[in-house]
């Protein structure tokens, strides 16, 4: 099975580019692909709970795998997330990349 990683660090609600990296992400989702988005640096906006970031919800409905940095969450006070995101350690995206999925970083 092959791994995509897609690393997002701007503001879904100022970058124009995001909602691209959404339909990137939906376009590598298939039965044999396994694709995670990884919000770090101001993409945690978009994670918390009642944030409207319409992309995210998108892909986590479609099965992509939504994680945000704790560092970053706790550096920008979100305490709450959105169902669909998950808080994770820095340790996993290092993990992602070692066990050799292609990744982009944006």
């Amino acid at each position: 099975m092959s791994k995509y990683l897609l690393i997002e660090s701007r503001d879904p609600f100022e970058a124009k580019c995001f909602s691209q990296r959404c339909e990137l992400a939906l376009a590598l989702l298939g039965e044999s692909t396994g694709v995670t988005v990884f919000l770090v640096e101001n993409a945690v906006l978009g994670a918390r709970a009642g944030a409207k970031a319409h992309g995210l919800e998108r892909l986590a409905k479609a099965g992509v795998q939504l994680l945000a940095d704790e560092f970053a969450l706790r550096e920008r006070g979100i305490h709450e997330l959105a169902p669909h995101v998950t808080a994770a350690p820095l340790d996993s995206l290092v993990g992602e990349l070692a066990s050799g999925a292609k990744t982009l970083w944006n």
